[in-house]
């Protein structure tokens, strides 16, 4: 094709941006188009309140990859992070409270404190977990591998038991074979964040691939984004921008045009038609294929297979405005720094974790969920008035539509339940709060543009993962549609914010163009 390829990337999610980016920096005419009124998709940040400033659904800069910061000149663009080291507090009911650190030894340490059998055992734990990660996270910027090529790759490595351990043992049991404690069991359960059942085989294997920020060089990238998550959307959106990328917003693609096989452009919800030569889209792999294509465009089997992909694991946001810091003097001591609440996850135990996940896979809202609490205003004030706080919590493993019952019937209930159980850590929660709300699945699903509301497009589970997402042979970021390529989490390597399969795609798109 010509070098002015006009190429249409559908959504300005962080993906779509990451690929426009790097399409436009190529010398493509590149066009981005946003259903919303403003650019970010599940990485962007809104006034939810008035003056308070809060990330929509993702919520830590954890995995953003080195490579796209540095190729899409993110920082000179207004890209930056203020690092945030404890990583994480987890603390109990009990009072007790287990902290991790950048630094392995100083988690040991703490673990002492809460039981110094596991605190012997903590070596050998980020080892076997460094070993896995340090040969995993060599994948993320490139199509993904076979089985067999990764067994070739971890038995080059004197790794093939390893390999074994990540696909057949469950993440909980490998928990239960390091530590001795609930505490500790229960704290390192939420490193999982919301990937699924964690007593399921393969659970270990995805845990590693996601366990890459808690073992990256460069902390720096870690943390706590200026101006919310929305702060990496800007500077990806101007950075495009400076490469000669045109961006639309309130611009909703209604359907993707094909002729004799070929992608040749969009079609808005407007009427308006927009030609093109290469269309990539950063909607889930559902939205993609069954909303803006026609089955005659796909055939009924491919159709069938997108329809039994899994999007089981949904999650739900509370926002709020706090008039004052929450207390957790009662855990952390009088005299506690305040930043060890930019991170918190509550999870009394690994069983909370294992009934949190089977009560939402049968449609009930779970009584013992898994929370991570992020207080960005503590690093951040910019996102809140002076002397304010804003407060989030991502609640993992709730039923994407309730079975018995509906979400919006549940949407206050379950908000005050969980100020209630913040309130149970931190006395003056509830009398702190100035407004909230709780967007469930089915909001963020509405609001996003996410099918079934999940944040990854489709589940974390090993069958949709690696040469497997989002669909067997299909995993090279090309469709059955020819000039098409999908771009955005459901595709290799996966969720999070990592800009990885934006990059990914991009390059796909090179490749086929011989550039």
């Amino acid at each position: 094709m010509a070098e002015n390829s006009r190429v249409v990337v559908i959504g300005a999610g962080h993906n779509g941006l990451v690929a426009a980016g790097y399409l436009g920096r190529a010398g493509l005419d590149v066009q981005v188009l946003e259903r919303r009124d403003v650019v970010g998709g599940a990485a962007v940040t809104e006034e939810w309140f008035p003056g308070f400033h809060i990330s929509t659904c993702s919520y830590v800069c954890h995995i953003l990859q080195q490579k796209v910061i540095d190729e899409l000149e993110l920082r000179q663009h207004g890209f930056h992070v203020h690092p945030i080291d404890p990583s994480r507090v987890h603390p109990f009911p009990n009072g007790k409270v287990v902290t991790f650190w950048h630094d392995d030894e100083k988690t040991v340490d703490e673990i002492r404190k809460v039981s110094p059998e596991d605190a012997d055992a903590w070596m050998d734990w980020a080892d076997f977990w460094h070993r896995a990660v340090g040969i995993l996270s060599d994948y993320y910027l490139r199509r993904p591998p076979s089985l067999a090529e990764l067994t070739e790759r971890f038995r080059a490595e004197g790794e093939e038991e390893l390999l074994e351990t990540l696909l057949t043992v469950p993440f909980k049991d490998l928990i239960e074979q390091f530590f001795v404690s609930d505490e500790v069991r229960a704290a390192v359960s939420t490193s999982t964040w919301d990937m699924g059942d964690i007593g399921a085989p393969g659970s270990a294997y995805i845990t590693a691939l996601y366990r890459f920020s808690a073992f990256r060089e460069d902390t720096e990238n870690y943390g706590i984004v200026r101006g919310g998550m929305g702060g990496i959307t800007q500077s990806l959106a101007r950075s495009a921008e400076a490469s000669g990328v045109s961006i639309r917003t309130g611009a909703e693609v209604d359907r993707i045009l094909v002729e004799r096989g070929r992608a040749v452009g969009v079609q808005l919800a407007d009427g308006e038609v927009i030609e093109a030569d290469i269309v990539l889209s950063n909607a889930d792999p559902k939205r993609t294929f069954l909303k803006l294509l026609d089955e005659s465009d796909l055939g009924a089997e491919f159709v069938a297979a997108v329809n039994a992909l899994k999007t089981d694991s949904a999650s739900a946001k509370f926002l709020c405005a706090l008039r004052e810091l929450p207390d957790f003097s009662g855990h952390l001591g009088a005299d506690y720094n305040p930043e060890y609440l930019a991170m918190m996850s509550l999870c009394p135990s690994v069983e909370n974790a294992q009934r949190s996940w089977n009560d939402a896979q049968a449609g009930r809202l779970p009584d013992t969920p898994i929370i991570q609490v992020q207080l960005p205003t503590v690093y951040d004030p910019t996102v809140a008035p002076e002397g304010g706080h804003v407060l989030s919590m991502w609640i993992f493993f709730v039923p994407p539509h309730i079975r018995d019952g509906s979400w919006e019937e549940m949407r206050r209930p379950f908000g005050e339940w969980l100020i209630d159980e913040l309130t149970k850590y931190a006395p003056n929660f509830r009398d702190s709060i100035i407004d909230w709300t709780l967007l469930t699945p089915e909001d963020i699903e509405e609001r996003i543009g996410l099918t079934d509301g999940n944040i990854r497009h489709i589940d974390l589970i090993p069958q949709q993962m690696m040469s497997r997402r989002p669909l067997p042979g299909w995993s090279d970021y090309r469709t059955p549609i020819e000039g098409l390529y999908l771009c955005g989490a459901g595709t290799h390597p996966g969720g999070e914010v990592t800009g990885a399969p934006g990059h990914n795609a991009a390059h796909a798109v090179l490749e086929q163009l011989g550039r």
